[in-house]
């Protein structure tokens, strides 16, 4: 990706690779020492027997707050998200594609597979962190994207509001967040890098991403307008796209453990749907007055060969996800049962009738989530 961007890059290209390089590595060399020190007192390097070794509990804390230096930046969270925007600038298409699609979910796939079973207890006493860091993420960005003038920049900033959902989705430590953040983690994958290609369409003809330099593109290239909405529209979570199964699951999995956490991070939705709606009638619709613009042909062949795939994908998620929930199931369900006895009792569980007390023994919980994964 350094390379990518360094070689192929836009006009600020190495300012974009070093500080990507830099902040990355910084968060990692963290991240390193806690796996020395993991090594030390485990005597093992094995993922599967780390991920239910007990750690001292203050040990957990250390360890937890190492590896969440290195994968904050990966996702990105906020505040140290400032080199996104810039790599995607200054990123050739290609490049934004592999970034939105491929590296930001190491992030959060480190915190699932590694962080929260391996550190348990650190990650229910520090889930405030994740969850205040989240909330300020999904509503500062969202604001930010809403005031760009550059199409990627924009597209950059929605991405850091929905990983967000990711990682609150991920610490409410319940079936439903966890199985969302991983349809959401998905979904971006392919809706954000086919956004980002979007993008590159338009670039690749008229040199510009300035969203004021476009206007009435639904005149002259109604097939690129159809596959700009679609994608659009997946970004903003409408039923039947990728985007919403994956929200609204990760969302009720908040609701469970926070309903201010859940009530805030709604929000950040009705502003996805606000600043993707503005750019989509910016871009596309409007009076078709620039003869520069006039002359874009619509999209070519090879453009045809990378759009349906990743529309195809976009829809088959939103219409069926079943067959994107069923392989991962049981793998959450191990998650969530080894989470169990650290989980702190969520705000939706304290009814005015029924007291904490009610709630099953963590071991009970444990092994009711067990027994559920096993005969699903």
């Amino acid at each position: 990706m350094y390379f990518i961007i360094g070689i192929w890059g836009g006009a600020n290209r190495k300012y974009a690779a070093y500080k990507f390089f830099l902040y990355t590595l910084l968060g990692s060399v963290l991240m390193l020492i806690a796996m020395i020190a993991m090594i030390a007192e485990a005597g093992t390097t094995d993922i599967p027997t780390l991920m239910n070794y007990d750690f001292p509990v203050e040990m957990q804390t250390w360890l937890w707050l190492a590896f969440f230096a290195s994968l904050a930046v990966k996702m990105p969270m906020w505040p140290v998200h400032t080199w996104l925007p810039d790599a995607h600038v200054q990123a050739p298409t290609a490049g934004s594609m592999i970034l939105a699609g491929v590296l930001l979910k190491m992030g959060s796939y480190g915190f699932v597979r590694f962080m929260m079973p391996m550190f348990p207890d650190a990650s229910a006493q520090l889930m405030w962190i994740v969850f205040a860091l989240s909330m300020v993420a999904v509503v500062y960005t969202s604001l930010v994207a809403l005031v760009q003038s550059d199409m990627k920049k924009l597209i950059a900033y929605s991405s850091i509001a929905h990983m967000a959902i990711v990682t609150a989705g991920l610490f409410a430590f319940n079936q439903q967040g966890i199985e969302g953040a991983t349809i959401v983690m998905l979904s971006h994958g392919v809706v954000s890098a086919a956004l980002f290609f979007c993008v590159g369409v338009i670039y690749d003809r008229l040199h510009t991403r300035e969203i004021d330099r476009y206007g009435g593109l639904a005149v002259n290239m109604p097939a690129y307008a159809l596959f700009f909405m679609l994608f659009t529209m997946a970004s903003i979570g409408l039923p039947g796209t990728s985007g919403f199964v994956g929200e609204f699951l990760s969302i009720a999995g908040i609701y469970e453990a926070s309903s201010w956490v859940a009530f805030i991070c709604t929000t950040g939705i009705i502003l996805g749907a606000a600043y993707m709606l503005y750019l989509y009638r910016r871009v596309v619709f409007g009076d078709l007055t620039k003869d520069d613009v006039k002359a874009m042909p619509d999209l070519k062949p090879r453009e045809w060969a990378i759009m349906v795939p990743l529309a195809a994908v976009a829809l088959w998620m939103g219409v069926y996800p079943e067959s994107f929930l069923a392989p991962i199931r049981g793998d959450v369900t191990t998650v969530v049962a080894r989470l169990a006895p650290a989980k702190p009792v969520g705000d939706a569980h304290v009814s005015a009738g029924r007291p904490k007390a009610a709630e099953p023994a963590h071991g009970e919980a444990a092994a009711e989530a067990h027994h559920a994964g096993g005969s699903q």
